[in-house]
């Protein structure tokens, strides 16, 4: 199984990269996760990790990308809960690409 180290620990990943023990994320995992996939985080990448933090905690599910823009849109505002500005900070894909900086599963369905 990929794993990587980071500060004298061993983190192990599934073959697309996105960790297998979400217990094992930290802010620091986040960003070194960030970094492998070319983000340097903002203030705005924050916010999106941690509400999809917060949306998994809730329904124990990583939500797909119209799901994920619907949800920001309400708890964010419309400015933020839209496609473009979420491509705009996750070009590889925001449900794709800031799940696995969240430490989360990758998600199924359209994403």
């Amino acid at each position: 199984m990929p794993s990587f180290e980071l500060n004298g620990n061993t983190y192990e990943t599934d073959e697309d990269g996105y960790l297998v023990n979400l217990d094992d994320w930290s802010e620091d995992v986040a960003n070194y996760l960030a970094d492998s996939e070319g983000l340097e985080m903002s203030e705005s990448h924050w916010e999106v990790v941690n509400f999809l933090r917060e949306y998994y905690e809730e329904y124990k599910i990583a939500p797909m990308i119209r799901i994920l823009t619907k949800a920001i849109g309400k708890k964010l505002g419309k400015e933020k809960g839209n496609t473009k500005y979420l491509y705009d900070l996750y070009p590889g894909g925001p449900a794709k690409q800031a799940c696995k900086v969240a430490g989360l599963p990758k998600p199924t369905g359209c994403v």
